[in-house]
């Protein structure tokens, strides 16, 4: 269970974070709590595994990346860790999920690549599929972007 300081917490962070010289003492501020607290009450909520990660969202496009592919890999099940991490270490991929095959969608593990266009995509996957010796696999481009949001756990009110 959570408390109403650790709901308020999350929902303080949920969203953009300001890029300021110290964000969380902004944060705290707005909690009306103290920086200190506040990075404590972060830390307990990492060790409870309430909080997994923390991560930057960055628009692809305005960084100089105008492709990317949900690349769609069958992969031996007994081989799915150790092809997950390799795949996962190539800088160009962003994510990297394991997901239960269909009956009409065979593949088990996916990847998100970026890159300058699509013809390097099927380069990037091409040499993923060379380093884990895995050749079944489908490419998915991305033709517009529908969406792009952070989950928000905790309605606004909990911002207060």
């Amino acid at each position: 269970m959570l408390t109403e300081l650790e709901k308020r917490i999350i929902a303080s962070i949920q969203s953009d974070i300001a890029v300021t010289q110290r964000p969380y003492l902004e944060i705290a501020k707005k909690l009306v709590i103290s920086e200190e607290t506040l990075l404590e009450k972060l830390e307990d909520l990492c060790d409870r595994g309430v909080i997994r990660r923390f991560g930057a969202t960055i628009r692809h496009q305005k960084s100089g990346f105008e492709a990317n592919a949900m690349v769609a890999w069958k992969v031996d099940e007994d081989r799915i860790d150790g092809a997950g991490e390799k795949m996962a270490s190539f800088k160009e991929v962003s994510h990297c999920y394991r997901r239960n095959p269909t009956d009409d969608w065979p593949y088990n593990l996916y990847t998100m690549i970026h890159a300058k266009d699509e013809e390097s995509c099927r380069q990037i996957a091409r040499n993923i599929s060379t380093e884990t010796s895995i050749d079944n696999y489908s490419l998915l481009f991305s033709r517009r972007e529908l969406k792009k949001t952070s989950m928000k756990y905790f309605p606004t009110e909990y911002e207060k």
